[in-house]
């Protein structure tokens, strides 16, 4: 099996659900599975310790699950144009996989979620492929042929998939059909891939 870590970190659900829809889409082809995680908060004191298994949700991710995957993909909110703390922290301790290439060649995709429509989604999902290419990891996007994204009015973008929220906080919209279907495509995509590349790794 081809196992596509799809990690996330999401403070209100709304980056979780798009996680959930990419998983399905992963799951949808043969020889591939979806895992999904997550990552602690951060907090501003010092002594503050997260607890080692989160009171909901998907567990935390481990260096280790991320250095054996066959694809990753990568979700986080939008804060100011730009991915989250946490999720940012975490990946910055990736440099030992860096240093010896375990995610070299291997397919990516980024998803994410904002208050508005004009939130940062397409700044925020470009600043998080930095990275992953640093890493070397092809990157995986969505066509508009074949796929929602050119008739959408909520989130979906050619970078990524995307949701937009609402104001509110907690009090988020609920993913539309197309929001639902464009990560969902992601995931199919991501997976798809990673079990081509497999078979045929790309030429360095």
């Amino acid at each position: 099996m081809h196992t596509i870590l799809i990690l996330y970190d999401s403070r209100h659900g709304s980056v979780a659900e798009l996680a959930k829809h990419a998983a399905h889409g992963v799951e949808g082809v043969a020889q591939c599975e979806a895992r999904l995680r997550t990552v602690p908060p951060l907090s501003a004191q010092c002594e503050a310790v997260a607890p080692a298994i989160p009171e909901r949700g998907d567990v935390y991710a481990r260096l280790s699950e991320v250095e054996t995957c066959a694809g990753l993909m990568l979700g986080s909110p939008t804060r100011f144009g730009t991915v989250s703390a946490p999720l940012k922290y975490f990946f910055e301790q990736t440099t030992p996989l860096w240093l010896s290439g375990a995610l070299n060649g291997k397919p990516a995709a980024v998803f994410t979620s904002s208050g508005s429509m004009h939130g940062g989604q397409e700044s925020t999902l470009l600043s998080m492929m930095l990275p992953l290419l640093h890493h070397g990891m092809v990157m995986v996007g969505i066509p508009f042929c074949g796929t929602p994204l050119g008739d959408t009015t909520t989130g979906g973008t050619p970078y990524g998939a995307s949701h937009v929220a609402g104001a509110g906080g907690g009090n988020h919209l609920p993913l539309s059909d197309h929001e639902k279907s464009l990560a969902a495509t992601l995931g199919r995509r991501v997976a798809g891939c990673a079990r081509a590349l497999a078979e045929v790794p790309l030429q360095q």
